[in-house]
């Protein structure tokens, strides 16, 4: 069986060095990478299935890197950062991150945080990794929205994330503790919002009039629900 293979970016030496053994260790691949140009440059090469992203980089912004990996990579993306206030945390989150660990952190976290995350991208229970819906087909394979007349439309991971949710229970309430739950994350404001973000812009790819979304319903003070009849392939 291959490896999942982990891709780190922080310009520390020791932290990636501390990362590389425990990861190791755990039974992961890594590559790790002090600059983003050359952490950029392997993604060419390779397609990692976690990428752990430092903020504080000295040729690039973290949080706009961040943000293009959400978009055109299909690996979960956790922010490894020192920065610890809630709204650099928020950010991070609505930019399309998948997890946020504050520095300094126990290695075995991080070991343990991966395994949840990549647990939580196993198929649907219908074994399939595109599903029909109201005339789009998601293509959770190549984190595509394709509609009815070929338009394509790329989702980020962790928009994937909710948008496989509520294609695996249509027509059901998802509670906020459902979905906190299901995608492992911590009770919180910043979980909140992020669900907030990814859900808001999951309506926009889906063309949703957001004052009246017909698939994605909003049930004020109780979750969501999702209108469409859904078949896998």
């Amino acid at each position: 069986m291959t490896k999942p293979l982990v891709t780190i970016l922080d310009d520390e030496p020791e932290i990636r060095r501390m990362l590389v053994d425990v990861l190791e260790e755990a039974g992961f691949a890594t590559l790790s990478f002090g600059r983003a140009r050359a952490f950029e440059a392997a993604l060419a090469k390779h397609t990692p299935d976690v990428c752990l992203v430092d903020l504080s980089l000295p040729d690039t912004d973290g949080l706009t890197l961040v943000h293009r990996l959400a978009l055109e990579q299909g690996a979960i993306v956790i922010i490894i950062s020192g920065r610890s206030q809630v709204q650099d945390r928020v950010t991070g989150l609505e930019l399309g991150a998948d997890d946020y660990i504050i520095k300094p952190f126990d290695p075995a976290e991080v070991v343990a945080r991966i395994r949840a995350r990549l647990r939580n991208t196993k198929p649907a229970p219908q074994a399939g990794d595109t599903a029909s819906f109201s005339g789009w087909t998601a293509h959770f394979d190549r984190y595509i929205l394709e509609d009815d007349t070929g338009g394509e439309t790329p989702f980020s991971h962790a928009e994937g994330e909710v948008l496989r949710l509520f294609l695996d229970s249509p027509k059901r309430l998802i509670s906020r503790t459902q979905m906190q739950e299901s995608l492992g994350g911590a009770a919180s404001e910043s979980f909140d919002r992020a669900m907030d973000v990814r859900i808001s812009r999951l309506r926009t790819k889906l063309r949703e009039d957001p004052k009246n979304p017909q698939l994605i319903k909003t049930i004020y003070g109780a979750g969501y629900i999702f209108l469409g009849d859904v078949s896998w392939a």
